[in-house]
């Protein structure tokens, strides 16, 4: 029988069990993306095995805050996880999309779609720990955390893993071998899965601010020529700050002291809600755009970051990983209910031939919007202000836009049409 492990495994809890255990699939990754696919698959009667190298502890503190979406939310609802994150989490009801200082904004409303929030705004604990403790129950599912996947070997019918648990090797066979393991995927690389892609020439900066007034559960992008700003409501009226620019003016920024800092992102945010105090850390990081050549091979797919990244304009990063790993347990499932194997490159190209071209789609859309905006070419500065003048004016424009935006257009997995009570 299949078992979770959340904590660190000691010396004394032996993984010799383990050895020559097969599973039906096996994910690397036990991120957000990597828990979301297990999770998905808990009553699937497959089993899994789901390898997390970095402590459980470890990887709840991270300190990151992502824009999750109408359609993911549907997904976690499907899965039967979404009751214990909701009361961790901001909604948000009021989308105001702006250029710089001119002055036509858009707002997108709830009104727009006929719902009573637009998407959520979740730390990274958040959203990990209730998928944490959710796959924990899940009896098909062993959840080693910490082990490390060492190496693979593909053959015909099955896929053999190496795991390295408490300085002991382990070997197990799988079906099918999942990637989500990051942008840097070992697995991806080890598999010779080329990218394609580049970096901008933009860093991203990050932080959490207290404004002095009330949030009033509205999120903003406003675009500016160095890079799109956006401010993401959080509980207790906080906001999540992610700051897009060139990267030398991103380091500068970033050298500043608090109160410097303060004075430049005020600038940026402008004074809706007064005075701002800033709250922990800032973080910075390169922005990059990246698509894998292939999304299957015989015995692997790719999920998330190990797939895909895009520009983080729109919050649309994590929510492309979710929507990857609903649809490959749809896939899988499948397959399953009819008999055929569920590592068969015939079947993998179902999910690749699915996901491959909506992830594109999307990773042109913020591509587009990035340089369409971060720049002063007065061709383009004025195709953009006619295009937002238009938007607030064309309604069926303002809604096609908001659906693409928050992941309520291209194909619906199952799991987000079904709800758990």
């Amino acid at each position: 029988m299949a078992r979770s492990q959340l904590e660190q495994i000691s010396p004394q809890q032996t993984p010799q069990d383990l050895r020559g255990y097969e599973y039906d699939l096996v994910i690397v990754g036990g991120g957000i993306i990597g828990l979301t696919l297990a999770a998905a698959l808990k009553d699937s009667g497959l089993s899994v095995l789901l390898i997390e190298a970095k402590v459980a502890s470890a990887a709840v503190a991270k300190g990151q805050a992502y824009a999750v979406h109408m359609l993911s939310s549907l997904i976690y609802q499907g899965i039967g996880v979404w009751d214990k994150m909701l009361p961790q989490i901001a909604k948000y009801c009021h989308v105001r999309l702006s250029d710089a200082d001119y002055s036509e904004v858009v707002e997108f409303a709830t009104a727009d779609i006929g719902t009573s929030e637009l998407g959520y705004v979740a730390e990274h604990q958040a959203l990990l720990q209730p998928l944490q403790e959710f796959v924990q129950s899940c009896s098909n599912v062993t959840y080693l955390c910490p082990a490390e996947v060492v190496n693979t070997h593909y053959q015909k019918d099955i896929v053999t893993i190496n795991i390295k648990i408490v300085e002991q090797l382990q070997t197990v066979k799988s079906k099918l071998l999942i990637a989500a393991d990051g942008a840097r995927s070992p697995i991806r690389q080890a598999a010779g899965i080329k990218t394609h892609g580049w970096k901008y020439w933009q860093s991203c900066i990050v932080a959490f601010v207290k404004p002095e007034k009330p949030h009033n559960n509205t999120a903003y992008e406003r675009f500016w020529t160095s890079g799109p700003f956006a401010i993401l409501p959080l509980p207790g009226n906080r906001c999540r700050i992610v700051w897009t620019a060139p990267h030398a003016e991103a380091q500068a920024l970033c050298g500043l002291n608090d109160e410097q800092f303060l004075v430049e992102l005020s600038r940026r945010y402008g004074d809706q809600m007064g005075k701002l105090e800033l709250l922990g850390d800032r973080f910075i990081f390169q922005v990059q755009l990246m698509q894998s050549d292939r999304y299957a091979l015989p015995r692997l797919a790719l999920i998330g970051d190990a797939a895909h990244n895009c520009h983080p304009v729109g919050g649309q990063g994590l929510n492309l990983g979710i929507r990857d790993a609903a649809a490959l347990a749809q896939i899988i499932q499948a397959a399953h209910n009819t008999g055929e194997d569920i590592g068969n490159i015939k079947v993998l190209k179902r999910y690749e031939r699915w996901r491959k071209l909506e992830n594109l789609t999307i990773l042109g859309f913020t591509d587009l919007l990035d340089r369409m905006f971060s720049n002063n070419f007065l061709p383009l500065v004025v195709v953009r202000r006619l295009g937002l003048w238009f938007l607030r004016r064309v309604p069926v424009l303002k809604v096609f836009m908001l659906k693409l935006m928050i992941g309520l257009k291209g194909r619906t997995p199952e799991l987000a049409k079904r709800r758990y009570m």
